[in-house]
């Protein structure tokens, strides 16, 4: 027989400690040889990235030594700070980020050379030419006084040494690849101010060997421009290139003939591309790390493709036919894919669903469609909770506050062993994702299970700006971020409330980075929420603008306008230049290590808050980042936040946890 206890009031078996205890946040896959390689961000480790390996027969091993970490801060995010070649690991480590080699057993040995000052060179992204001679991939470089320099880098695989330098004078460079002949490198690039998702080219060059080093001649753009974000270059045994492209709204996979390419040398025109695999969804994502795959071409010269539609990622198989090509659904247990590449006869994968974690899986492709048969390599987490614990989310779909529609996850509060008693509504917490240009992913999130199984309901919300839904719905957060987002969050809540989902006087909204920007501007702007948590969140547009990495440095130019130009426009829409319209408790967590956000922006608002004599909670962080990644960190922020709400939304936890300083409660 059920209790009956109050929502936010219900025990249960998702604590904190088990949130983080042998958690593990899988990167990405390559494939060796015969076996299959991925990385694991281990909070348990300090936030330190290991390398396992997965060789034929089921055993299993850490690749690098210990104190070793393949973390990269090519544009502080990073993403591609490893790749193979045969047995042979090349990979930037986090310490100094120099490119290292790392051969069997051994040491690493680096193949760069160190820079003035640690962390001046930074690499990513790179590949190995097909005779295991010299290393490409993407170089920052950081100068005192000057913009940071990204470039496309040659270096001798086994000496290593100063890199030469192939590409040179975009502001950004990504995807290098090499065609399997070795004649040809493609990459893509972009230039202030779009980022990836608004406009990038697709570049293709002939390698040449000039001085016991790589260049590059012919090099010309076949693809992209104004408008059009390419995603994922990919070359086919048979000399053509693959590509993702947004041209017709979505994401969709289009191929260049190898004769194609070879005609560009001659006419200087771009190349016409045909269509591969056309859907109303999302093959491409959002760049904000490198080393992304989303789709492959399989061993028989079928495509693999992974595709978000409606906020869930479906699998797809393409084929070439007699009639062109013919695409065919895949029946899968995953809501959530990546790292999508080919293995053997099939491939492998990382897929996670509503109520399983990502795993490392094999996966054979049937013909023609079908269900697919999956193997693990690196299984999820036995968490030792039955699955019936795991609110499993609803799409929900409501009218914006200008007559447009938005979208959602809903979780219901969820609990085995309580419910709540009638007639009662559950608290709220609203996510306001980051990026903005992220979204709401369909796979299980545990801290979100942390509150729905204590009796709170939860919306993830992928507001106009998210990825998934097409270029139009990204391009509706142009010149509106701090309005459309902020609007639809608010929206979601009223509509969730006047529904008769939740409790209309006990709101919460929550964001990261710029999702936290979002939570700022709902509470200070709009009279809906009952307390907000902003992690990492940017509260100054100006000092954003101003100082933050180059990556970003002209990202607002598109979400608010060109700075200093539209400065009327960053301070009428930063929450620290408002901070007297907030009127509800807000508690605000920051790493004291951010470069993105750095941590006085948390701090000029938390003293406003102070001095307005509002509630306020501040943690801060020695030693995080932008984006919290070790074990004790992250236990004590899903505790004070929880601890939080219900100290200012009125209910009484079931467990204990470490009280959190509540100013002016």
């Amino acid at each position: 027989m059920t209790r009956l206890l109050p929502y936010g009031s219900w025990p249960s078996p998702i604590s904190a400690g088990l949130i983080v205890e042998h958690a593990v946040s899988i990167g990405e896959v390559a494939v060796g040889t015969d076996d299959v390689w991925w990385s694991e961000l281990r909070p348990q480790e300090g936030g330190r990235v290991a390398v396992v390996r997965h060789r034929p027969g089921g055993e299993q091993l850490d690749v690098l030594p210990e104190g070793w970490s393949a973390r990269t801060r090519v544009h502080e995010y990073g993403g591609g700070a490893w790749w193979l070649h045969d047995d042979a690991l090349f990979f930037a480590n986090w310490a100094d980020q120099r490119l290292y080699r790392l051969d069997g057993h051994g040491s690493p040995r680096p193949l760069t050379p160190e820079p003035p000052r640690p962390g001046a060179d930074r690499y990513a992204d790179g590949r190995v030419t097909v005779d295991g001679r010299f290393v490409v991939c993407v170089r920052e470089r950081h100068r005192d006084g000057a913009e940071p320099v990204n470039e496309l880098v040659a270096l001798d695989a086994h000496d290593g040494g100063e890199p030469a330098v192939l590409v040179s004078g975009p502001d950004f460079v990504s995807f290098p690849r090499l065609s399997p002949d070795g004649r040809r490198l493609c990459w893509t690039q972009w230039n202030h101010p779009d980022m990836p998702w608004d406009a990038t080219e697709l570049w293709v060059a002939e390698l040449e060997e000039r001085s016991g080093s790589l260049a590059l001649a012919g090099a010309r753009p076949v693809a992209g421009g104004p408008g059009e974000s390419i995603f994922q270059p990919e070359w086919v045994a048979d000399g053509s290139l693959l590509f993702a492209s947004d041209r017709n709204d979505w994401w969709n996979l289009y191929r260049l003939p190898a004769a194609h390419l070879d005609a560009t040398t001659d006419s200087g025109s771009p190349p016409e591309a045909e269509a591969v695999v056309v859907v109303d969804g999302d093959i491409g994502v959002p760049q904000w790390v490198f080393g992304l795959s989303r789709y492959a071409p399989l061993a028989d010269g079928r495509l693999l493709v992974a595709c978000a539609r409606d906020g869930v990622d479906h699998l797809l198989v393409a084929e070439q036919t007699a009639g062109g090509w013919v695409t065919h659904p895949l029946d899968t247990p995953f809501t959530a894919i990546s790292a999508v590449h080919a293995f053997g006869e099939g491939a492998v994968l990382v897929g996670a669903s509503f109520t399983v974690e990502p795993s490392v899986v094999v996966a054979s492709i049937p013909a023609g469609g079908g269900s697919i048969d999956v193997a693990h390599l690196r299984p999820p987490r036995r968490l030792g909770v039955d699955e019936r614990w795991f609110s499993v989310p609803e799409p929900v779909t409501f009218p914006t506050a200008d007559g447009e529609q938005a979208h959602a996850l809903l979780y219901r509060p969820t609990n085995l062993e309580v419910r709540a008693p009638d007639g009662e509504r559950p608290p709220l917490v609203v996510i306001s994702h980051g990026g903005p240009t992220a979204a709401a992913r369909p796979q299980l999130n545990l801290t979100i299970q942390y509150w729905t199984s204590r009796g709170l309901a939860v919306a993830d919300v992928n507001y106009r700006g998210s990825s998934g839904y097409g270029r139009r719905y990204r391009e509706a957060l142009a010149g509106r971020w701090g309005i459309a987002d902020v609007e639809d969050c608010t929206a979601v809540a009223s509509f969730l409330a006047a529904r008769g989902d939740v409790a209309a006087d006990r709101l919460a909204i929550r964001g990261s980075s710029a999702g936290g920007f979002t939570t700022l501007c709902a509470l200070a702007f709009h009279d809906v929420f009952d307390a907000g948590a902003s992690l990492y969140g940017v509260s100054d547009l100006e000092a954003l603008a101003r100082d933050t990495h180059k990556f970003e440095s002209r990202y607002l130019d598109r979400l608010v306008g060109p700075y200093p130009a539209a400065r009327d426009r960053y301070v009428e829409r930063s929450p620290i230049h408002h901070a007297d319209r907030i009127g509800c408790p807000v508690i605000v967590f920051q790493g004291l290590e951010d470069e993105i956000v750095p941590p006085d922006q948390a701090e000029v608002l938390v003293a406003a808050l102070r001095a307005k004599g509002l509630p306020v909670a501040y943690l801060a962080f020695e030693g995080e980042q932008h984006g919290f990644r070790r074990a004790e960190t992250i236990e004590r922020v899903l505790e004070a936040e929880l601890y939080f709400y219900g100290r200012v939304l009125g209910f009484d936890l079931a467990d204990p946890v470490e009280p959190v300083e509540i100013e002016n409660l």
